[in-house]
């Protein structure tokens, strides 16, 4: 069958971290990582046109130059592989529309990247396997193998190894409380805590199997974010008072984890009504699977 010569309105989910634990640092700098990854009901959706020119066009909302859009350096690098090359591919225009914030820990670009790779191995025919998928995704960001996966996982390594888990359901709020933070800085931080306990699949699943909020463990970048950042912290307080609250990745956003949509409205209104101007917050459903999972498993 013939691919299509377009693809639109195709979603980049957000996700949170349950926990997140450093437990050293690496011979090649990186750190150590431990955390629970779980897609969540917020995206940013992208269109994909085909071109005859061989250009990367980048269009939509944009945050920042092209050329680091890491949506515009997914199809670059896939038009780089080894496969375009035995097919040269056409170009093709991205337009991304955004509604997860950038420098929020949410993983927004990662996930970006990760439907274009998804949409462009289809649009120009490819044919490439989620593994070879995964290994040019890698090389972008150490995310982007989590949005290639198939939903929920435990996360190890630099984020690069993901191992699919079950959730209990829940319902998510996410404030964001306007800041950006740049992980690296956060990382580069002396006061870092860096010697986390390891733990395990089956510890985690045991222990959150009869909580009422998914906050195993803690988020080691917390405490550093909480006290360079004065919004962050004050996000927390917000939430806190409310239900258990907790920063994503390397923040800002902070979110609460309820077991029922209900409970988790009631929060979400509690949190509207007490944020500062200027803020933003969401009402979230956790996704049991990625929305292109089924892409990567050729099911269609």
């Amino acid at each position: 069958m013939r691919p299509p010569r377009q693809l639109l309105g195709l979603p980049a989910p957000a996700k949170v971290n349950w926990f997140l634990h450093v437990l050293g640092r690496r011979a090649d700098g990186y750190h150590e990582l431990q955390s629970v990854f779980a897609p969540i009901g917020l995206w940013d959706t992208l269109d994909f046109a085909l071109r005859d020119d061989g250009q990367i066009v980048r269009e939509g909302d944009l945050t920042g130059a092209p050329d680091a859009d890491l949506a515009v350096r997914a199809a670059r690098a896939l038009q780089n592989h080894e496969a375009a090359a035995r097919a040269p591919c056409p170009g093709v225009t991205i337009g991304v529309h955004k509604r997860i914030p950038v420098g929020a820990g949410l993983g927004g670009g990662s996930s970006d990247a990760a439907t274009t790779l998804i949409a462009l191995n289809r649009l120009w025919g490819l044919g490439l396997r989620r593994e070879a998928l995964v290994e040019v995704g890698g090389a972008l960001g150490a995310d982007v193998p989590f949005f290639l996966g198939d939903g929920p996982a435990f996360v190890e390594g630099a984020g690069e190894r993901c191992t699919p888990i079950r959730l209990p359901r829940a319902a998510y709020v996410v404030v964001f409380p306007q800041v950006h933070v740049s992980t690296a800085e956060i990382f580069a931080d002396p006061k870092l805590t860096r010697n986390t306990k390891r733990t395990t699949i089956a510890g985690f699943s045991a222990a959150v199997s009869g909580m009422d909020s998914g906050l195993f463990g803690a988020n080691d970048l917390e405490p550093v974010v909480r006290s360079r950042f004065a919004a962050v912290d004050e996000a927390l307080r917000l939430l806190e008072p409310l239900a258990p609250a907790r920063m994503s990745g390397s923040g800002s956003a902070v979110f609460c984890v309820l077991p029922e949509e209900k409970q988790a409205r009631r929060v979400f209104e509690a949190s509207r009504a007490r944020m500062p101007e200027g803020w933003s917050t969401w009402l979230a459903p956790g996704l049991d699977e990625l929305p292109l999972a089924d892409w990567l498993r050729g099911d269609r």
